[in-house]
């Protein structure tokens, strides 16, 4: 099932050759590796970019978490970024631990449905997961020319805005291509500053805070409003799985992406709940005025309008970074498709100078950048609406690998039995149901037409091989050991 060209990575003893399994009594269990043999370790990835990575993947800070206070009240905002996390942000996170670790390869949960279901469902996760993250991409340049033009006017509309956000993009896809190991340490940068002046908020506000504003249910003739709720807290504490595609970046993932998923949790819930906390406690507004940016507002009620300044420019600059971490995902993506044979070679190709992508990065920019001046609302929604079917579909990986392959290596482990395993996906797919029963038509539709055109692309890749039109890896070649007896 995986392609010839990956590697195959024993524990012990040595490793056979790429085409002939194992035949020793009690085999070892291979590990399939999308990378290439040729490493270059300065550039991997280490613990604190990985975890600034994820933090940017997931999160980017605590922009966008306001709309829950409106829909909600502050008590039931307070309680959903508190209890969210143990139904989404975790068990989705555990998942990412134990497969990106037992199969640390460029791909990520491409090769997880690949290996759980076969290669329909394998690329079938591709297109979804694909589409919906670069197209979520597009909205990042937006939301940072936004946040800029409330400083300077010339970019509220006409041409100087679709400049602006053109060769931001451009620009921002340049740097993803210098490298993932400068991404990573650009994370740390952006993530610091960005997050900086809410530490110094959070801090200023203590005296000012008074806690009985944090039981209120919100004003009476405020309508709550469920679905901007949920919405709110899924797509605050979503894509934890994203980092995945980059397993094969890692240096010795099997170790370093548990601890920096565990890590990577922590800080980012802690992120939104403590200035939320702050806010609500020292801040007394209407209840309407939580929109999407109010911290900017609340920043220049609870210290002066430094901080509002300071909180709009570490805006752009966790939009610059959300951008940076998901067009990385992205682009590898499409490496790890290419390597299992999903994609034809060329769009595995790497840049000689930097080692990265560069097919996968141009391909993800050019999507980007086609639906970046479109009323793209009901196709992000289409986006996001892909994205769950990805998740249901992942889900059910994760619990019939272990099913299929008990005995198989798994070098980060979820401490539960098959049964503890359903239940733990389960909540989580009741909620994804959830979300996508409340979709509008337009959006049914158009995610109906991405699945078929999903499905349309896989046989069409399956016909290319059979007419030798382009070159692929050689997908099937390798057999990977599992335990004794047991392989893919």
């Amino acid at each position: 099932m995986f392609s010839n060209g990956h590697q195959t990575t024993p524990p012990q003893p040595p490793p056979t050759t790429s085409t002939t399994p194992a035949t020793t009594q009690n085999p070892p269990q291979l590990l399939p590796i999308t990378t290439t043999t040729t490493t270059h370790d300065p550039k991997k990835l280490t613990l604190i970019p990985l975890i600034f990575l994820i933090y940017f993947e997931v999160a980017g800070g605590p922009y966008g978490e306001e709309p829950a206070v409106q829909a909600a009240g502050p008590l039931l905002a307070i309680l959903g970024f508190l209890i969210f996390p143990f139904i989404w942000s975790i068990p989705e996170a555990l998942i990412t631990a134990e497969l990106s670790t037992a199969f640390p390869g460029n791909g990520g949960f491409v090769i997880w449905a690949d290996a759980a279901f076969g290669p329909f469902f394998g690329s079938l996760m591709g297109t979804w997961k694909f589409l919906s993250g670069v197209i979520n991409i597009a909205a990042f340049p937006v939301l940072c020319v936004d946040y800029l033009k409330n400083i300077f006017s010339v970019f509220s509309g006409g041409y100087p805005r679709y400049l602006a956000v053109t060769l931001s993009t451009l620009l921002l896809s340049f740097v993803n291509y210098l490298g993932l190991s400068i991404v990573g340490y650009f994370a740390v940068f952006l993530g610091i500053i960005s997050l900086l002046p809410f530490i110094i908020m959070s801090l200023i506000a203590i005296p000012q805070i008074k806690p009985h504003r944090w039981l209120s249910l919100g004003q009476k003739e405020v309508k709550h409003d469920w679905n901007l709720f949920f919405n709110t807290l899924f797509w605050n504490l979503n894509f934890w799985d994203n980092v995945s595609t980059l397993a094969g970046e890692v240096k010795n993932p099997q170790k370093i992406f548990p601890k920096a998923l565990f890590i990577a949790v922590i800080f980012t819930c802690l992120a939104y709940i403590i200035p939320l906390m702050a806010v609500i406690g020292a801040v007394s507004v209407d209840q309407n005025e939580w929109e999407a940016g109010f911290m900017a507002q609340a920043a220049e009620i609870i210290s002066g309008k430094w901080l509002k300044l300071w909180i709009e420019i570490g805006a752009v600059l966790s939009g610059i970074g959300l951008f940076e971490a998901q067009l990385s995902s992205s682009a590898y993506q499409v490496l790890g498709m290419a390597e299992l044979g999903f994609l034809p070679k060329f769009f595995g190709v790497r840049s000689k100078g930097f080692g990265t992508p560069w097919v996968g990065i141009v391909l993800s920019t050019v999507i980007t950048l086609s639906v970046s001046f479109m009323n793209f609302t009901d196709i992000i929604s289409s986006a996001n609406f892909l994205y769950s079917l990805g998740m249901l579909l992942e889900f059910a990986s994760f619990v019939w690998l272990r099913r299929k392959y008990p005995a198989m290596k798994r070098p980060y482990r979820v401490p539960m039995g098959i049964p503890g395993l359903v239940v733990m996906c389960l909540v989580p797919s009741v909620f994804l149901v959830f979300i996508m029963a409340i979709a509008t038509k337009v959006v049914y539709l158009v995610s109906g037409l991405m699945t078929v055109a999903g499905v349309g692309w896989y046989f069409f890749i399956k016909y290319c091989k059979a007419k030798k039109w382009f070159k692929f890896s050689e997908n099937g070649a390798e057999f990977i050991t599992i335990g004794n007896g047991e392989g893919i």
